[in-house]
């Protein structure tokens, strides 16, 4: 026999925030309930997920804008990183993400190194298209100029 909860998160494999899902009493009582993932379905519980439906809504307006704001200085910089090679154009080491954070802060940028999305470090001479993930809708493409030292 299962048993109705609203989810007030979301959960893997489950479902989303606000949705009613039929689940085995155990897992109700002893995971969702007690971790406050989901509630059971009452006007109360409809009443607290619209108010944190709310609050999340109006939080991710104000990331967005912080992104934006980010993204509109991150357009205008592009960064030079200074390597040393063996023949020119391989380079002795290698450039990866906290290098480009690292530069980024010099030039008054503060991005988090997970934020840059680079596929592989940079092991030689050129110029570089490297996205960074300022928001979950929201990605921008920096230049990166690795030139020999």
């Amino acid at each position: 026999m299962a048993t109705e909860v609203l989810l007030m998160e979301d959960v893997a494999g489950l479902g989303v925030a606000g949705t009613v899902v039929k689940v085995a009493p155990g897992y109700a009582r002893n995971f969702l309930l007690p971790k406050a993932l989901a509630a059971p379905v009452t006007q109360a519980s409809l009443k607290k997920l619209d108010k944190i439906r709310r609050e999340r809504e109006e939080l991710a307006r104000i990331q967005l804008a912080e992104a934006q704001a980010k993204a509109d200085k991150l357009k205008k910089i592009s960064v030079t990183i200074r390597a040393k090679t063996v023949d020119g154009q391989k380079l002795y080491g290698s450039v990866n993400a906290g290098d480009i954070v690292d530069k980024l802060i010099e030039q008054g940028v503060t991005v988090d190194r997970t934020q840059i999305d680079l596929a592989d470090v940079l092991k030689e001479i050129g110029t570089f298209d490297v996205p960074v993930k300022l928001h979950q809708r929201l990605t921008v493409t920096i230049k990166v100029w690795v030139v020999e030292e």
